[in-house]
Formats: C-alpha cells, structure tokens, sequence
C-alpha cells in the first residue's frame, strides 16, 4: 500500500500548529513559545527546532540555503539540504544574496539580510536563565516578572573572575526591552546583526520544545554594564588570506607549510564572493 507523501515532510495539521507558535513569538518579540515538536528523520540536537520551522513555512517557490557554522558543506548542513530538497524539490544555493529562507547553526551571515529573507537559527538550549536556574516554572516566573538579576548576576562573576565577561558565544539580549533571550551559540560578533535586523529572525529548539522570534526592526541590545560595555571579538589588523577581507569574523589557522598562524573568513560564501569580484576586476584591468 502506498503511503502519502506531504509536501516539505509534515502533514498540514503539524505545519499549522507550528505556524501559529511562530505568529505568537513573532508578535511577543523574545518570548519563549512552547509547541509539540515533532519527530524528525534526524537526530534530536542536529538542528530538528530550525527544521521544523522551515519545513513549515517553505512554499514552492521558495530558495534554501543552509550553513553550519559558516560552512555550506558541513555534515550537519549537507544533511537539512537533502531532506529539504528531497521533500520539497526547492532550489538550493550558498550564496546568500539568493536565499528567501536561511537555515543557520551558529552564525548569522556576513552579508546584510534583506527585508524579503528569513533567518532561521538552530538553538540548543533556548532558556538564557538556564545556568543561574535549572527549575522550568521558576524561570517562566522570572520572565514574567521581568527579573533578569540571574542574568546580570552571572555576568558580574564573570567580570570579578576574569576582569571582562567570557561569554564567547550566545551572549544574552534584551529584545524590544521587555524579555531576556538566548541569541543561540552565535558570536558575540554576530549579536550586534540582530539589532534592528531587515529580516525575521526565528529560532527553534527542537529538544526544549521552544520557538521564539526577533521581528524585523526590533531593539535588540547585548546585556552589559555601563563600565564594562559590551564587546565583539576583534580582527583588527587581521585579513583573510584567501581574499583579503577585514572586518569579519574569521577562523584562526595554522598554515602546514610555513607554520605560521593565518585567518580566513568563516562565511564561505561571503568568501567566495569576494575571491570571485577580485577576479573579475583583475580581468578587467588587464582587458583594460
């Protein structure tokens, strides 16, 4: 007997009720929303929250691209791209500029998004009160309340034991100043992208059973005291070897043949786009 086959995997009711999770964190920026997440032909902390919400919001004529960490041909990215294409036969790409929908474990793309794209963030542990509280009704209650000391607390011990805050990646932000949110294990690099972002930005915690959104156009601020504000990590003097960029954040390497430390851009595709200007205004200057 032949089953039926859905478009993008889930069955109509399913994608409903996660399209209407996402209506309800769309318009309460920052807050947690709980939902029934599904089964998923992956395993449960590979990025099955982020997929959910794709699959439920992917149409026909939609293009995907997909990358983990900056890479577009990581394990964890090849995968989301098979079962999506496999499932929806949408176009797939790596460079940014063409995507509607970008499904993203740990970095926000260096390109600026656009106001027709939608970021989707895998997020492995959605609640940012975690490490200060491991009760789920206290921290719902803290929210409520808006008691963020937790937050702050945490940070403050940083800041006694290592004279800065050693948050390396997936800082807390105050959205739209009301809630306290995970930004997902983004680099504080990335933090400052979400603040006033072009594009919606969800994110989905497949394993915590949560989605929460950063609407287009919201305040999005990184918690930090006056007298130790909030910094990115630095690159300055440093340029990518392949392409020359500065300014991005960039993978700290080792080159194998004279040992020297070198850096490259972390975003493949912003990589390759630039390689690819610099060869066609190197052609067109000796043309010229």
């Amino acid at each position: 007997m032949k089953t039926e086959s859905h478009f993008a995997f889930f069955d109509e009711g399913s994608k409903k009720e996660i399209r209407r999770a996402i209506l309800k964190a769309v318009a309460i920026p920052g807050y947690q929303v709980p939902f029934a997440s599904r089964e998923m032909p992956i395993a449960r902390g590979w990025g099955t929250g982020g997929l959910q919400i794709t699959l439920s919001i992917i149409g026909k004529t939609d293009v995907l691209k997909v990358i983990d960490q900056g890479a577009d041909e990581s394990v964890n990215a090849v995968s989301i791209k098979k079962l999506v294409n496999s499932t929806t036969g949408v176009k797939l790409v790596e460079r940014t500029q063409d995507a509607s929908i970008i499904q993203s474990r740990h970095r926000i793309p260096e390109v600026p998004l656009t106001e027709d794209q939608i970021l989707v963030l895998q997020v492995p542990q959605p609640e940012p009160l975690r490490k200060v509280e491991a009760r789920e009704y206290i921290t719902k209650i803290l929210h409520s309340e808006d008691d963020y000391s937790g937050a702050w607390l945490m940070l403050f011990e940083q800041i006694m034991k290592y004279g800065k805050t050693s948050t390396g990646a997936d800082h807390p932000v105050y959205v739209n100043n009301r809630y306290v949110m995970a930004p997902s294990p983004i680099p504080r690099f990335d933090n400052p992208k979400m603040h006033q972002s072009d594009a919606l930005i969800l994110l989905g915690a497949g394993r915590e059973k949560k989605i929460y959104a950063v609407p287009p156009y919201t305040d999005v601020k990184s918690l930090a005291f006056d007298d130790y504000p909030f910094s990115v990590e630095s690159f300055a003097g440093k340029h990518c070897h392949l392409c020359g960029a500065t300014e991005v954040f960039m993978d700290e390497l080792i080159d194998t043949e004279t040992s020297e430390t070198i850096y490259q851009c972390n975003d493949t595709s912003y990589c390759m786009d630039r390689l690819n200007e610099n060869e066609e205004a190197e052609v067109k200057g000796n043309y010229v």
